[in-house]
């Protein structure tokens, strides 16, 4: 069971490189004519779909031993670490309002996880 919870943690943290690299492939400036062709080459934003692709994989692998009443709201913690990143890496606000969203996503994923 604990190799579940690994895989679904390495699903979440995959997710989250895949989140981050669309976030960099959307960043800069380009063209409006062909602007989504643009991004949509970039490097960044070809390896952050493969992220997500493999994200997929990983989190049906968990769901073999996680009943997924547990592992889709788990996924939730993803939100907590990408909020952060966003405030620290990307300049993104990070007021008094996400932070209560991101304490209460943290209680609600602990309490899910230990009732697993």
């Amino acid at each position: 069971m604990l190799s579940a919870w690994i895989t679904l943690a390495a699903a979440i943290t995959t997710s989250l490189v895949g989140q981050v690299l669309l976030k960099a492939g959307a960043s800069g400036s380009v063209a409006a004519e062909t602007g989504f062709f643009d991004q949509l080459f970039r490097w960044q934003t070809i390896i952050g779909l493969g992220a997500y692709g493999g994200a997929a994989l990983l989190y049906i692998i968990a769901l073999r031993k996680i009943p997924m009443s547990v592992a889709l709201p788990c996924t939730a913690a993803s939100y907590v670490v990408i909020a952060i990143i966003g405030w620290a890496v990307f300049g993104e606000s990070l007021g008094a309002q996400k932070l209560a969203a991101i304490g209460l996503i943290s209680a609600g994923v602990l309490l899910l996880a230990t009732t697993a």
